[in-house]
């Protein structure tokens, strides 16, 4: 929602917000201009809208979204706009059950650093860019997340489609993971005969539809693919394949088989947009990541600290595999925030098996979101699973406590919810 704001106002038009708490991101667009307020008050709306624009995630019993409702301005679904604007651009739009933020930052960035014209509305922050938002003078294409949730995606009109996962999720939604796979061939189909689908290898449901397709993977026989992967200094090092192109000793500072991965997605989208492999690999090498995904904010010979946004069980595999795999002699902590009361109660058993890959657990209580309680589901289901007897259950106000008697040698704090606004206080008990 904040980069489509900071599109709208690049526009020129005067934006307006509505948020449940103020954050350094709404502070941000504060000083870009724009106009935010932080209780449900109808006063607070200006009189002259032409145009709302609101997410799924507000409930709709807010007072805001009623009035709205009952008025005469148009009301439209971010994904409905979204969909307006790739209309009018060749577009690129990147699906996954996980993997969409940081392909497509890294497909983006990949671009802007090759010189093309492009406008990207990210779901994180480039920490290259310090924004979620890219654009240029002109755009030749436009690069967006295409959100699986509330089937957002759609509505989109995609002449390079990326799916990178198909897992179990959502399922408030979908009800089965069999209907969520459908949805995403659906998506994979509204490409036209002259579009292309990348798509992680081993998706073979995604193989209908009249289109090009290109398949990636870290590992197997992909049409995109990596090679001789390797651990150096603390970075991940590798071949790319893409047909007959090969690109030599591409250095990743973001870590992790899954960022390899998602580097082979963005690539073959550069490749397609006519970038050389010179370009792919100075974007690739400079792409220095999205905030809270395996964000560093302490990173000593004694002390490690990364924050992730991970709050699907797969997601929390790959972190921690990806920082088993850079300490792998070093005892590793983890701190879980379950995100969502539904989630907690679809995936407990597999959030329990990928939380045992730590060395300690802490596990946090549920961050709610959008959501209400559900009758006996709170995070106890998810401890009482897991078999690692290194486990505690802590509020957030203990865990700082905790925190600064016991230091971790590799601390990882991990979910999508107010999770993310710790880390500067736990750099501050970690380093006094």
């Amino acid at each position: 929602m904040s980069a489509l704001a900071r599109f709208y106002k690049k526009q020129g038009c005067e934006v307006y917000g509505y948020d449940r708490t103020e954050t350094p991101l709404t502070q941000q667009l504060v000083q870009e201009g724009m106009h935010i307020h932080y209780h449900e008050d109808v006063s607070a709306i200006p009189a002259d809208l032409d145009l709302v624009i609101y997410t799924p995630a507000v409930p709709k019993q807010n007072k805001e979204y009623q009035y709205f409702v009952t008025s005469n301005i148009e009301l439209k679904k971010r994904a409905a706009v979204l969909g307006d604007i790739s209309k009018d651009y060749f577009t690129v739009a990147v699906a996954g059950t996980h993997g969409k933020t940081s392909i497509s930052a890294m497909a983006a960035h990949l671009l802007k650093n090759a010189g093309k014209n492009l406008t990207a509305l990210i779901g994180g922050i480039l920490k290259n860019y310090g924004s979620n938002f890219i654009i240029s003078e002109q755009t030749d294409v436009f690069v967006v997340e295409a959100d699986e949730y509330d089937r957002s995606f759609l509505q989109l009109h995609p002449d390079i489609s990326v799916i990178s996962s198909m897992d179990a999720d959502h399922l408030d939604i979908y009800g089965t993971q069999k209907e969520l796979q459908n949805t995403f061939v659906e998506f994979a189909q509204r490409l036209g005969s002259n579009g292309l689908l990348i798509y992680h290898e081993g998706l073979e449901r995604l193989q209908t539809g009249t289109g090009r397709k290109l398949s990636y993977s870290a590992r197997g026989h992909a049409d995109c693919r990596a090679e001789n992967i390797i651990v150096e200094n603390g970075n991940f090092v590798f071949d790319l394949i893409h047909g007959s192109e090969k690109v030599n000793n591409i250095t990743l500072s973001v870590p992790g088989l899954h960022y390899i991965e998602n580097a082979l997605a963005a690539a073959a989208i550069g490749f397609e947009l006519g970038l050389n492999a010179d370009q792919i690999k100075s974007g690739l090498e400079s792409f220095q990541g999205v905030q809270h995904r395996f964000d560093y904010h302490i990173k000593t010979s004694e002390r490690v600290y990364i924050h992730d946004y991970a709050h699907h069980p797969d997601e929390l595999r790959v972190t921690i595999e990806a920082a088993r795999m850079l300490y792998p002699e070093k005892v590793i902590t983890g701190v879980f925030q379950p995100h969502l009361f539904s989630r907690t109660e679809d995936f407990a058993e597999d959030f329990a098996a990928a939380l045992n890959h730590l060395d300690k657990i802490i596990l946090l209580d549920i961050y709610p979101a959008r959501e209400k309680p559900i009758p006996g589901v709170t995070s106890k289901i998810i401890f009482d699973k897991i078999t690692n007897p290194n486990k505690k259950q802590l509020t957030k106000e203990k865990l700082l406590e905790y925190l600064s008697v016991n230091k971790p040698q590799v601390l990882l704090t991990l979910g999508a919810g107010d999770i993310g606004l710790m880390p500067e206080q736990i750099k501050k008990v970690l380093i006094n």
